[in-house]
């Protein structure tokens, strides 16, 4: 799955769990530290150090994540070891230790879909309170999104299928393509960042 596509496929990641067990089939003798960095205005941020042997004064990798209190179920109950567990992931990424073909974890990908969502229902909710659109204008602005995301890098391969799709509306209902809008919005805010 590329960066820039907007749907995501939880098999298609492994999970933390998979990458320590294949670090740790490889370095028996290895370590991982990990360390709070802060805590604080409910953002919790740690740091995770991989050693391949008990003797590496230095780490052979690290990885750092960030997540927000309450920001999800498992957020609002244990945030600070979802955080631990997520440096984890990244540093034995960053060790090379992806256990799938993809280099982000399932976890991260699920913080990001979390995170899509979220800006794609408060993206629709101000959109339904501000400018209803009607099924003529939504169409336009999805058209006109896809035009935009392409000069900002969504695969070509990606925009027309989409704007194949959304052409063909009689198939599509309003709410699929608000959902493609709000997909495509989001994705293309995530460039401008």
């Amino acid at each position: 799955m590329s960066k820039s596509d907007a749907f995501f496929n939880p098999d298609q990641y492994a999970t933390v769990a998979d990458r320590l067990e294949h670090f740790y089939s490889r370095f028996p003798e290895g370590r991982i530290n990990t360390e709070l960095v802060t805590r604080e205005d409910g953002e919790i941020t740690f740091k995770a150090l991989v050693y391949r042997s008990a003797a590496e004064t230095l780490p052979a990798a690290t990885g750092w994540a960030s997540e927000r209190e309450g920001d999800s179920d498992i957020n609002t109950v244990a945030c600070l070891e979802n955080t631990e567990t997520s440096a984890v992931g990244r540093a034995l990424a960053n060790l090379g230790f992806t256990a799938s073909s993809k280099r982000p974890s399932r976890e991260e990908m699920e913080k990001a879909e979390r995170v899509r969502r979220s800006l794609s229902f408060h993206d629709a909710k101000r959109r339904d309170t501000v400018n209803p659109h009607t099924a003529g204008e939504a169409l336009d602005d999805v058209l006109h999104l896809l035009s935009k995301a392409e000069t900002k890098g969504l695969p070509p391969r990606r925009a027309e299928i989409l704007q194949r799709r959304v052409s063909a509306q009689a198939a599509l209902p309003p709410s699929r393509v608000q959902k493609i809008e709000a997909a495509l919005r989001s994705w293309i805010r995530r460039r401008e960042l």
